[in-house]
């Protein structure tokens, strides 16, 4: 079996570069602000935003880049790697490009816990500690009090179904819309998209994955409530559930449009490697970043 040309190093490279020069600027504000507001709850957007400030000023917003740069440069192989060895074994049972898409996506998204685990724990514990946290303390404190795997990987369930009801979402939509702008636009299901059509196809695909937003919020929650020494296992869903019910879906689709230029480029750099399967190396929505208004 060929492998995917999506897997090329190169192609892998260039992506894992675009995402960290994308997470140095404008992602990195946004992942600190999201994390402020879902562990403090009660703080609103505006209040959240303007806490971060007083807390270490305009460089608050980029407090654990480090770790966010591994994270970025990494998963985005993680995904493709685990995302194209499935498609490649589901496509000779015929299950169709939307389920195979599904399946794929949730399988690949679940892979991505072992380097996204580690990587947002430390980016959690920064943003929502002291002003004299530091990475390499909050890395040194936690391995030598719980090893590794007890210590950087709290909150990996909820990791895990974020990832794969994300990837299965964004994927099994991008594949049922590229279907139907085939047929719409083509009148053929197996016609070719023009670039626009394929980042129309994605836009849509991601939007319609922001569904699962609880799933972050309770991410943040178990994570903060294991570097406080408090609650274990299902505390974030817990939390999510009885305090916020409904409220963690509040003007998802609202705050989703600042980062609709993502989805685009996304799906301009799969058109560049011409895999039509593998056009998303990362497909980030609003859910990431708001938890509510």
């Amino acid at each position: 079996m060929a492998p995917a040309k999506s897997m090329d190093p190169k192609d892998l490279a260039v992506g894992g570069i675009l995402q960290c020069v994308e997470a140095a600027t404008l992602g990195m504000p946004f992942e600190v602000w999201k994390t402020r507001m879902g562990r403090f709850t009660n703080e609103g957007t505006v209040e959240a935003f303007v806490n971060v400030y007083k807390r270490a000023g305009v460089m608050g917003f980029w407090q654990g880049t480090g770790p966010k740069m591994v994270e970025s440069f990494t998963k985005g192989g993680v995904l493709l790697f685990a995302k194209e060895g499935l498609i490649n074994t589901m496509q000779p049972l015929g299950l169709g490009p939307t389920l195979t898409g599904v399946c794929a996506g949730a399988g690949a998204g679940v892979a991505q816990v072992s380097v996204m685990g580690p990587c947002t724990f430390v980016v959690t514990a920064v943003v929502t500690g002291g002003k004299d946290v530091s990475i390499g303390g909050v890395i040194s404190k936690t391995y030598k009090e719980k090893g590794f795997f007890k210590g950087f990987y709290p909150g990996a369930s909820a990791i895990a179904a974020r990832q794969a009801t994300n990837w299965a979402s964004r994927q099994g939509f991008t594949e049922f819309f590229r279907l139907k702008m085939a047929v719409f636009r083509h009148g053929d299901e197996k016609a070719k998209l023009t670039v626009a059509e394929e980042a129309m196809c994605g836009a849509m695909g991601g939007t319609f994955a922001t569904w699962n937003q609880p799933f972050e919020v309770a991410r943040i929650q178990m994570q903060a409530a294991a570097i406080e020494g408090q609650g274990k296992g299902l505390h974030g869903y817990h939390f999510v559930h009885h305090r916020e019910g409904a409220g963690c879906w509040r003007a998802l689709c609202w705050h989703r449009a600042p980062y609709m230029p993502r989805h685009l480029a996304d799906t301009l750099h799969g058109k560049w490697r011409q895999d039509h399967q593998a056009v998303h190396l990362r497909g980030l929505s609003a859910k990431r970043f708001f938890r509510r208004v």
